[in-house]
């Protein structure tokens, strides 16, 4: 295991090293930095080799004078611009689930499912050298893409993650004991079909949080979490980002925002045989039939496929980055055992 003070992403650009790259008009442009890499663009050419051994957070200017700012990416950045397999859980919902499900340093953390490891990332910060992330994903292309990222944007595999390529209800019981896991994250279609498996595993007063897309699926999971008296009263939520633009006296919102992108539920475990006080609620319908069930299908609620050549070529990527991080990690290692 690398000593943590070599991992700190700061200090000297190194080969291997991810840089973040602004140019005049604002265009980013996020390139691995290698001994012979280019940036080539109709402005010209930024050598890879001019930004070794430049402090984060250098200006330098292209072979036709244009400057570009270099900055290492924040994680948020870093996880808008990875090789993607599925599509990923937007920062401003892995900030929100990291609260929300209370991930903390030491916890023991079941992820289902990986997708391309935009969650993961933060969850990982998250529970800290000390706490466990146990990830499940049934399709082992797109935990190739997630492993490739995590290790590119912390230069190595960390010893606390594992994942898991498989269904949840039928793995889960066999990776965790009963009663072990302190925080369970869905982010997948139907949360509803591997709750009873999530209830058996977490601690009592432990937290699941399910991600969902539509309506239809934030209905239908509350209701099955209510109806199985598990946990407590489910509380659902979501979150908008609007940007604002601030130039002297002209500040107003910005054009476009971050919408909805999906909602959030949460709800804890109750202690074996407590009942939760009942809540008085309104009559409404709890019911579903066949056309409601249609409503959450993977093509109605704009589940996206990605072709196996483009998840190849995605995974290739993500190999290739991880490549380079673990040159720079390694650099960066033995630069501090020297010292």
């Amino acid at each position: 295991m690398m000593d943590s003070s070599a991992q700190r992403p700061s200090g000297e650009f190194r080969a291997g090293d991810r840089v973040q790259l602004t140019g005049p008009k604002g265009r980013l442009h996020t390139v691995t930095l290698r001994e012979d890499g280019e940036l080539h663009t109709h402005q010209g050419v930024l050598r890879h080799r001019d930004l070794i051994g430049l402090p984060d957070g250098s200006v330098i200017a292209n072979s036709s004078g244009h400057e570009y700012l270099a900055l290492r990416p924040l994680l948020r950045d870093f996880a808008m611009s990875m090789p993607r397999g599925a599509a990923i859980v937007y920062p401003k919902d892995a900030a929100q689930i990291v609260m929300q499900a209370d991930i903390f340093p030491g916890a023991t953390v079941v992820e289902a499912g990986v997708g391309s490891g935009a969650l993961s990332l933060s969850l990982l910060r998250a529970v800290g050298p000390v706490g466990n992330l146990i990830s499940f994903e049934r399709r082992e292309d797109f935990a190739d893409v997630a492993r490739g990222n995590v290790e590119t944007f912390f230069g190595e595999r960390p010893d606390t993650w594992r994942v898991v390529v498989g269904d949840l209800v039928e793995q889960l019981p066999h990776e965790v004991s009963a009663g072990s896991v302190d925080r369970v994250v869905l982010d997948m279609l139907a949360p509803w079909e591997c709750m009873d498996v999530v209830a058996d595993a977490l601690t009592p007063g432990g937290v699941v949080l399910c991600y969902v897309a539509t309506a239809t699926q934030l209905s239908r999971v509350a209701e099955y979490i209510r109806g199985t008296g598990l946990f407590t009263d489910p509380d659902a939520s979501e979150t908008m980002v609007r940007g604002w633009h601030v130039e002297g006296l002209a500040v107003r919102p910005d054009h476009r925002m971050v919408a909805h992108t999906g909602f959030l539920l949460t709800a804890r475990r109750l202690a074996p045989g407590a009942v939760a006080p009942s809540v008085k609620r309104r009559a409404s319908k709890s019911s579903y039939g066949d056309e409601d069930v249609e409503a959450w299908t993977p093509g109605a609620v704009g589940d996206r496929e990605i072709s196996d050549k483009n998840l190849r070529k995605r995974a290739r990527e993500a190999e290739k980055a991880a490549e380079g991080a673990r040159r720079a990690a390694a650099s960066r290692e033995s630069e501090h055992t020297t010292e």
